[in-house]
């Protein structure tokens, strides 16, 4: 999977896309703006402070991320950005909750394809 990196890159998707909010993560979506991208997906991650300390948003970050390696080679349409954004929640909620969030989230946000 490809990934976001740069703040702008996040920030482009906060502003120009759509999200979906659970409790154990929010994930936002947008098309990608370059021409020869479309072929692939990016994700970025983030968790903040609120969560916790830095174990806490460590371990939020890797289950966001095992949750996305699961789910969106499968199910994310290609040519678009998303951002998993990390709750409270995210440490606490059973996996198996956590990965069908994310795919009713993909469902929700008009990026999900069989």
């Amino acid at each position: 999977m490809l990934r976001l990196k740069q703040r702008w890159q996040f920030l482009r998707v906060a502003s120009e896309g759509r999200k979906w909010v659970a409790p154990g993560m929010i994930v936002q979506a947008c098309q990608q703006e370059e021409v020869n991208s479309g072929e692939k997906f990016r994700v970025g991650y983030t968790v903040s402070k609120k969560v916790g300390g830095a174990i806490d948003r460590n371990r939020a970050r890797r289950r966001l991320k095992a949750a996305a390696e699961r789910i969106m080679p499968q199910h994310a349409r290609p040519g678009y950005d998303f951002v998993l954004i990390g709750r409270r929640k995210t440490i606490d909620v059973a996996f198996n909750k956590l990965m069908n969030d994310l795919e009713t989230a993909l469902r929700k946000l008009d990026a999900y394809e069989e």
